[in-house]
């Protein structure tokens, strides 16, 4: 049942993702961390998404636009490096426990950053002065300084991407293309200040816990999500897909900043 549950998780947060922007390991985190230890959950879905932005731009890689990725991703690139350091200065110890019945949370000082950073992304799409809002295409250095920020600093760079992205009026197999491109760029650079902690501790901990083939099923499942998202990318409504996985994020949001997750 744990195999069918990441497996779905993984399909469905990876077609929506290649609809709408939003990052995948956003959605696939907490998913892996109802199961495993969080530095487990964080190493296992690094591997996912890293493997499942390349295999989207193996896909759609003759649409990227690339204008967009030197205004955009070259800055995100480089503004993700601070964003990853930040990250692991961050205590993780638990600023406080609270308990409801029988079980236990923590709430933890990189729980509540992640978990906020997540309400504020979802607040782009569901507050309707900020989906209004469109940035022009002089900002996108800016834009993209800031969504690589804060993909470095919690992995969740999508939904900041998309709202400076979306006003370009990009046909939907561009932007998914564009978005995933630029997607890799940050992965690069944020693995590159702390890949030393995922490739090493957290990948030595999968490998013992005899977690790899749950996380090669998550692997192939978000593959398989990302092809049927080509498939299908022509024919939905980008807005409808961007509001949907917005109210997940805010739940996702919600327990991360409580201890829930």
């Amino acid at each position: 049942m744990t195999f069918v549950l990441v497996g779905l998780a993984a399909l469905g947060a990876s077609a929506l993702t290649l609809f709408s922007g939003f990052g995948l390991g956003t959605l696939l985190l907490p998913v892996f961390a109802l199961f495993f230890p969080i530095r487990v959950a964080v190493a296992a879905t690094a591997v996912v998404h890293v493997l499942n932005n390349l295999f989207k731009l193996a896909l759609l890689r003759r649409h990227v636009e690339w204008r967009v990725v030197v205004a955009f991703g070259i800055p995100a690139a480089l503004a993700a490096f601070p964003g990853a350091w930040l990250l692991g200065v961050l205590p993780a110890r638990p600023w406080l426990t609270w308990h409801w019945g029988a079980r236990s949370f923590e709430v933890t000082p990189v729980g509540v950053v992640m978990g906020f950073l997540i309400l504020g992304f979802a607040a782009l799409e569901l507050v309707p002065s900020a989906r209004r809002w469109r940035a022009p295409e002089a900002a996108l250095p800016w834009g993209g300084a800031l969504s690589g920020f804060f993909g470095g600093l919690s992995g969740n760079q999508g939904a900041l991407r998309a709202a400076f992205l979306g006003p370009l009026g990009l046909p939907p197999t561009r932007f998914a293309a564009t978005q995933a491109m630029i997607a890799c760029l940050v992965d690069g650079a944020r693995l590159a200040v702390y890949g030393a902690g995922f490739l090493g501790t957290h990948a030595l901990a999968t490998s013992t816990g005899g977690s790899w083939p749950l996380v090669a099923t998550a692997t192939a499942a978000a593959f398989v999500g990302a092809w049927l998202g080509t498939r299908f990318l022509p024919r939905v409504t980008l807005g409808f897909v961007r509001g949907l996985t917005a109210a997940l994020l805010v739940v996702v949001g919600l327990g991360l900043a409580t201890g829930l997750v």
